[in-house]
């Protein structure tokens, strides 16, 4: 069963993972938590996304995989993070993992931390 944080933090994921669809790179940097915009440059964001997506052509669908609530994860502070994971078809890609870690805020806002597909 999904818990309300899961299920908000997969909502932010989903419509943040459109934006890097749609090649909005900039606005999907400026959605992140601060921890990913001390981590990633705003200017190296872009290029480094698009050379990574481009490899797998256009985007098909996703499906939800898994999505783990945590409060302690590997090399960031402790905090409420989820742990999301989609299976995804692209044009040259039939199965990817993405790794999504929306954590929240001070504000109470999720907000996208960390990124990875292979």
């Amino acid at each position: 069963d999904i818990s309300q944080a899961e299920e908000e933090a997969i909502e932010v994921a989903k419509s943040w993972l459109v934006l890097i669809d749609n090649k909005q790179y900039e606005r999907s940097w400026e959605e992140t938590a601060d921890i990913f915009k001390d981590a990633v440059q705003k200017e190296k964001w872009g290029p480094t996304v698009d050379n990574v997506r481009s490899k797998f052509g256009k985007f098909i669908i996703r499906d939800l995989l898994s999505a783990t609530y945590a409060t302690s994860l590997p090399g960031v502070p402790d905090g409420e993070y989820v742990l999301i994971q989609f299976v995804s078809k692209f044009e040259k890609k039939e199965k990817a993992i993405e790794t999504i870690t929306p954590m929240k805020g001070d504000d109470n806002k999720w907000r996208v931390s960390g990124y990875y597909i292979k």
